[in-house]
């Protein structure tokens, strides 16, 4: 599934869940190293735990964030 995020410097967000857990987390822009790191963090988690980990985290003073925007991805993939 592909996300176009809102707010952030990544521009989207690629990724799979598949029976309930978060694998193949790639983000479009942004700041490398550190997606690449949430990616890995994330890979086979609970998609409902990854949630609880990342929603709500803002960048500086902007309203959301990268990490934040993959909660809403996930969000939308399990509705």
């Amino acid at each position: 599934m592909t996300y176009k995020t809102r707010g952030t410097c990544s521009q989207s967000i690629s990724y799979d869940v598949l029976d309930g857990k978060v694998h193949n987390v790639s983000f479009t822009g942004g700041c490398n190293g550190n997606l690449q790191g949430i990616g890995r963090l994330v890979e086979g988690m609970d998609v409902n735990e990854a949630i609880s980990k990342l929603e709500g985290i803002k960048c500086g003073f902007k309203p959301t964030s990268c990490p934040d925007q993959l909660a809403q991805a996930l969000k939308s993939a399990i509705k």
